[in-house]
């Protein structure tokens, strides 16, 4: 192997503590606001964050996903690329600001938040692209403490922040959304002054080249927010907000093993672009089933001590909905594995594909969802996602076939991990009713797992 591919190794690592360590700190202090916010203020602070992560979509224009491409079509001017993309980003934030604030009162009544929070929504999606630039860029060069650190800045920071605010202003909703801003403001400034320095020249055809990469990421990204989300609307609306509660923490501890897929690919992507522009496909073949079969081990892990996960974030009141847990996690390792396609078509700057994949995708889950969430109850929603990820799987493969790149993975290979896996889950999810013999199946993973540390 090369000493990129230990470097690439090292940073997954990294990455994946990171995000473990970031993801922690959430959990704890998620809590400590249920307490000091009232229902009424932490219902707000909800609807705020729901339509933050949809407004972000549209605004930042994600252009940090041109990376993978650009850092080989601009190899001597990256950060002159990265910073006239950062311009663009923040003459997108100045468009979207004379937006909302024209129609001032219409975004009020539809996002249901006032002005204020929506201007200070704008200021954080100013400095937000910075540090997503950032961090992109360093995982490019393997520097991974700086991503790192950031990170852990920017978690600890909002936190830190957020309770003191809360704790000392009257109006407890606004000290909790300036706290979770501030951070992001006061890092996202540094950095933009870093790409000033860096870059210091803006180039309108880095934007010509930009632009038709992330633009289709809009109705991508918008289609896998609703392949996502839609679940719980509609579990709500059939089922009540009882089952909705069950399913939604069921479904976010199931999703720990997204975490994983994250961090692993933070540190994969780079490395996969560079063996690509080398057309170094045989290499990226070998790696890559290794690579899928470290993450499907953990994954499998995850999915077994998945009732104590449970237990622990929710109690014995949710206990119940344990039988989400497996099948989400699936649907996850789905998503680890057409991520891995995902990339390719992003590095070939094809894209427009992944918009009607998900778009196909997120139907797909929309029409389960109706026929069979009021027959078979919020259990349903989490195989209808899971379809919707095997769907979305199989046209990325399709894609990359498209592409001319099928070699770059063995097909074989994947079909066979998914099929593994789709046994494992039925296996694991029989075991949930019968601790010892879960227990044993325990013991025997964490003796292979010892056998190859």
């Amino acid at each position: 192997m090369s000493s990129n591919n230990g470097k690439a190794l090292k940073s997954g690592i990294w990455y994946t503590f990171s995000n473990f360590l970031v993801r922690g700190i959430g959990l704890i202090t998620t809590p400590i606001f249920t307490r000091l916010l009232t229902k009424a203020e932490f219902g707000a602070y909800n609807n705020y964050t729901s339509w933050l992560a949809i407004i972000t979509i549209f605004v930042t224009l994600n252009l940090e996903s041109t990376l993978i491409s650009a850092r080989f079509d601009y190899k001597e001017k990256f950060d002159e690329y990265i910073f006239s993309v950062l311009t663009l980003s923040t003459l997108s934030v100045a468009v979207w600001f004379v937006v909302f604030n024209v129609f001032g009162n219409t975004a009020e009544s539809i996002l249901g938040i006032q002005r204020p929070y929506i201007n200070a929504m704008l200021l954080y999606l100013l400095c937000l692209p910075a540090i997503n630039l950032f961090q992109a860029r360093e995982r490019y060069y393997y520097e991974y403490k700086k991503t790192v650190l950031v990170s852990l800045i920017l978690s600890v920071g909002t936190a830190g922040i957020s309770v003191a605010l809360v704790l000392l202003m009257n109006n407890r909703l606004a000290g909790r959304i300036i706290g979770s801003i501030v951070p992001t403001v006061i890092i996202g400034l540094i950095l933009f002054i870093f790409f000033i320095h860096k870059g210091k020249k803006i180039s309108i055809r880095y934007w010509k080249y930009a632009l038709p990469i992330c633009l289709p990421y809009i109705p991508h990204l918008l289609s896998m927010t609703l392949l996502n989300s839609t679940d719980r609307i509609m579990i709500e609306h059939w089922c009540g907000s009882e089952a909705t509660a069950l399913y939604s923490l069921a479904y976010n501890c199931g999703c720990l093993v997204t975490l994983l897929l994250t961090s692993l690919n933070n540190a994969y992507s780079p490395w996969l672009g560079e063996k690509l522009a080398e057309n170094n496909l045989g290499e990226i073949r070998n790696f890559s089933k290794k690579y899928v079969g470290c993450f499907v081990f953990l994954a499998i892990g995850m999915m077994l001590v998945a009732p104590e996960v449970l237990l622990i974030l929710g109690g014995n009141s949710y206990y119940e909905a344990i039988y989400v847990m497996s099948p989400v996690a699936m649907g996850c390792i789905c998503q680890f594995l057409y991520t891995l396609f995902v990339n390719v078509e992003q590095f070939k700057k094809k894209t427009v594909g992944m918009a009607i994949a998900s778009a196909i995708a997120a139907i797909i889950n929309l029409g389960l969802n109706w026929l069979l969430i009021p027959k078979v109850g919020y259990l349903a929603a989490a195989y209808t996602t899971l379809v919707g990820y095997l769907c979305l799987l199989a046209m990325h493969m399709y894609l990359v076939y498209r592409l001319g790149l099928n070699q770059a993975y063995s097909y074989k290979f994947i079909a066979g991990v998914v099929v593994f896996c789709l046994c494992a889950m039925i296996g694991i999810s029989l075991t949930y009713s019968n601790v010892v013999v879960r227990y044993i199946v325990i013991l025997i993973y964490g003796l292979v797992f010892l056998s190859f540390v």
